[in-house]
C-alpha cells in the first residue's frame, strides 16, 4: 500500500467528519472550543466565514453534520453542532466593526442576482467585499427568499432574519429593487450587467392532480399557503386539516396549522416512517404539538359535495421491504378509507419553474426543464450567467444555497476579470502541535461521558397564543458548558513521523480502541482484515506510513476507530507521533486561504 499523503488537505479534511460532512466545510471543532472559552464572538465570525448565516442555521440547517459526528460511535448520540451554532450567534456582542465592507472606489463591474433569497445574499457577500456593484431584483418587498416566506416565525424569528441580511445590506455597493420580478431573461440581459447570477430559488409548489383538485378553494399549495401565512394573507384554518407530504415543509404546514385554528391534523404519509424526508427533530415537534403522521396511506381523490370541500379518500397499502435496501415497492391495497378535512395543504414537494427564461438565447435545459448548470463552474450554457441553490438542481437546505454562491462568486469573478472559470486557488491548511508540555495538550483530551443535552421548549400552553412565538429557547449555561465537552476534537490530528519510530509497540499497546497495527505492509484490502481491530468502514481512509527504519514493516491506523485521545502521542518515547491542529483553509472569490502555505504542500508551526 502506498503511503498515506498526508500533504494533501482533504485527507486531514476528510478525518474531521462533521466538517466535511458539512456543505459549507465549517469548521465546527474550532468553534465549540471557542464557545467553550466564552469566545462567542469569535465563535459567531468563524461561523460566518463558510456559511454566512450563524443564527439563521444554527435554528434552521438540516444538519447534515450531525450525523457524521463521531460521538455517534461512541454513545450513539452527535453533539449538538447546530444548537452550538446558535449559542455563539445569540451571545455575541457587537461584531459590527469585524463584518466586510466595499471598497470606496467600485471596480466598475455590475453584477445582477435573481432573487433575494440566500444564495443571492450570500453571492452578494463575497463579491461586494471586492468592489463589484450588486443589483439584487427581488419580486417580494422583502428580502430572504424562502427563508422568510417559507420557514415560519416559530422557528425564524423575523428579528434574527433581518439582523444577518442586514449584515450583508450593510456591506455597500449592494441594491435591492424590491417588487421587481424578473419576467424575460432577455430584457435583464439588454440592462448590460457584466454578469448574472440566478438565484430564485424554487418557487412552485407540486399539485396533485386527481379527481376533485380543481372543485373547491380549500386545498392549497404548501410553500404558497406558507408565504400568506408568513405575509398576513392567511390567518386562519379549518377545524380538521390534512396535509400531503411529510417533509420539512409538511412539518411547518401542520404545526402552523395549530397555530391557526386547527384542532385536528394529520399528516399523510404514503410510506413507512423510515422514509420520510422530515428531519427527525421535525417529526418530534410536530407529534409534540398534537399532530397525527399517518403512513401508508396514499391519496386517491377529494371528496367534494356541492362544491364544498368534505374530505379526501385513501388507499391504504403494503409495501415490500428490499432486503438490501432502496425504496419499498408497493404490494397491495388494503383497504379504501375516508378522512374527513375542512382544508388540506400539499405539501408534496416543489420545484423551479423558468417560464421568464427564452429558450432561443443560447441557455440549454434538460429533460425536467431546468437550466443545464454546469456543476464545477455553476455556469449556464450562456456565458456570463450562473446560478445556485434550489434554482440549479431542485430544493435542498440553505446551507447548500450558500455552498454554491461561494462557488458560483469564484466563477463570477474569474469571468469579469478574464480568468479561466476552471481557474480555482487550490484548499490549503495549517498543522499545529498541540503539544504544550511533557503530557499537556492545548486541548482537553479526555473523554466526558455526559450526555446530549435537551432542548427546552416554550410550554404547549404558550406556544399557540401567537404564529411569532419561538419555540426552541436555547441553551442554558449548563447545558452549553455540557455539550461543548461532549465535542472529541477530531480536528487535533495524530501525525506520524515514521523516521523517529523506533518499534517499540507502546501506541500499539496503550490504544484504548485498537486502531494502531505496525505490520508488513500489503494491499489495501488485505492490511484492513489483519489490523488490531479490522478496518470495516470503507468510506474512512486507512493511514500508512513509509517503511520504518528498523524492520521496514508499515505503521497502520484506521481513522474510522480513532477518537483522537492522544494517548499514542503521550506515550511515544521518542516524539514518532504528536497531535496536531488542523486547520482547512478554503479559498473565496479573490481571496487566497489566509494564512496557507504555498499551493500544494503542508504547513507545519510549532508554537
Amino acid at each position: 500500500m502506498r503511503p498515506t499523503n498526508v500533504r494533501d488537505p482533504k485527507y486531514f479534511h476528510k478525518v474531521v467528519d462533521c466538517q466535511w460532512a458539512c456543505p459549507a466545510h465549517t469548521n465546527v471543532p474550532e468553534y465549540i472550543r471557542l464557545i467553550a472559552h466564552g469566545r462567542y464572538s469569535d465563535a459567531y465570525m468563524l461561523n460566518r466565514e463558510s456559511n454566512v448565516f450563524p443564527a439563521i442555521l444554527g435554528r434552521t440547517c438540516d444538519r447534515p453534520c450531525e450525523p457524521a459526528c463521531r460521538r455517534t460511535r461512541v454513545d450513539e448520540k452527535p453533539v449538538a453542532i447546530c444548537r452550538l451554532k446558535r449559542v455563539a450567534a445569540d451571545l455575541r456582542d457587537d461584531i459590527s466593526d469585524r463584518l466586510p465592507k466595499a471598497p470606496m472606489k467600485s471596480n466598475g463591474k455590475r453584477i445582477a442576482c435573481v432573487g433575494a433569497g440566500p444564495a443571492s445574499l450570500a453571492v452578494a457577500n463575497d463579491l461586494a467585499p471586492l468592489g463589484y456593484e450588486i443589483t439584487i431584483f427581488e419580486k417580494l418587498p422583502v428580502p430572504g427568499g424562502l427563508m422568510r416566506s417559507n420557514i415560519p416565525a416559530f422557528r425564524l424569528p423575523e428579528t434574527v432574519l433581518n439582523e444577518e441580511i442586514d449584515m450583508i445590506l450593510g456591506i455597500g455597493n449592494i441594491e435591492v429593487r424590491y417588487n421587481s420580478s424578473i419576467d424575460s431573461m432577455k430584457a435583464l440581459l439588454d440592462m448590460g450587467y457584466d454578469a448574472i447570477f440566478v438565484g430564485s430559488g424554487a418557487p412552485r409548489g407540486k399539485n396533485l392532480d386527481i379527481p376533485g383538485r380543481y372543485d373547491t378553494d380549500r386545498i392549497h399549495i404548501g410553500i404558497d399557503w406558507l408565504e400568506s401565512v408568513a405575509f398576513g394573507h392567511i390567518d386562519s384554518i379549518g377545524e380538521k386539516v390534512l396535509i400531503i407530504g411529510v417533509g420539512n415543509t409538511a412539518m411547518d404546514c401542520c404545526r402552523s396549522s395549530r397555530r391557526l385554528g386547527g384542532k385536528d391534523i394529520k399528516v399523510m404519509a404514503r410510506k413507512p416512517r423510515g422514509y420520510f424526508k422530515a428531519s427527525p427533530w421535525e417529526l418530534e415537534d410536530a407529534e409534540e404539538e398534537m399532530v397525527e403522521i399517518l403512513i401508508n396511506h396514499a391519496p386517491k381523490a377529494f371528496v367534494i359535495e356541492n362544491g364544498k370541500l368534505r374530505g379526501m379518500m385513501f388507499e391504504r397499502v403494503e409495501w415490500e421491504i428490499p432486503a438490501a435496501g432502496g425504496e419499498p415497492t408497493k404490494s397491495k391495497v388494503v383497504e379504501t378509507i375516508f378522512l374527513p378535512a375542512d382544508d388540506v395543504i400539499l405539501a408534496i414537494g416543489q420545484e423551479a419553474a423558468f417560464p421568464w427564461i427564452e429558450r432561443d438565447i443560447g441557455i440549454e435545459f434538460d429533460k425536467w426543464d431546468m437550466p443545464i448548470v454546469d456543476k464545477a463552474t455553476y455556469q449556464y450554457t450562456r456565458p456570463g450567467i450562473f446560478s445556485g441553490g434550489d434554482a440549479a438542481w431542485g430544493p435542498l437546505n440553505i446551507i447548500w444555497a450558500v455552498e454554491h454562491a461561494h462557488q458560483a462568486a469564484i466563477s463570477i469573478h474569474n469571468y469579469c476579470q478574464g480568468l479561466p472559470l476552471s481557474e480555482r486557488l487550490p484548499w490549503d491548511m495549517n498543522l499545529s502541535s498541540a503539544k504544550i508540555g511533557l503530557h499537556e495538550w492545548s486541548y482537553k483530551n479526555d473523554y466526558n461521558p455526559v450526555g446530549r443535552q435537551k432542548m427546552t421548549h416554550v410550554d404547549l400552553t404558550r406556544r399557540f397564543e401567537k404564529m411569532n412565538i419561538e419555540v426552541e429557547l436555547g441553551f442554558t449555561a449548563e447545558q452549553v458548558a455540557h455539550e461543548v465537552e461532549r465535542c472529541l476534537n477530531c480536528d487535533i490530528q495524530t501525525v506520524f513521523t515514521d523516521s523517529l519510530c523506533i518499534e517499540c509497540d507502546a501506541c500499539v499497546d496503550i490504544c484504548p480502541v485498537l486502531c494502531l497495527t505496525i505490520g508488513k505492509d500489503g494491499e489495501e484490502a488485505e492490511l484492513r482484515a489483519r489490523l488490531s481491530a479490522p478496518a470495516k468502514n470503507l468510506k474512512q481512509d486507512l493511514f500508512a506510513s513509509g517503511p520504518l527504519p528498523q524492520t521496514s514493516r508499515v505503521m497502520l491506523k484506521d481513522e474510522d476507530m480513532c477518537v483522537h485521545c492522544g494517548l499514542c502521542a503521550e506515550r511515544c518515547p521518542t516524539g514518532a507521533w504528536d497531535m496536531q491542529k488542523f486547520d482547512l483553509l478554503i479559498p473565496y472569490a479573490g481571496k487566497a486561504p489566509e494564512g496557507g502555505a504555498k499551493a500544494g504542500t503542508s504547513c507545519t508551526r510549532k508554537p
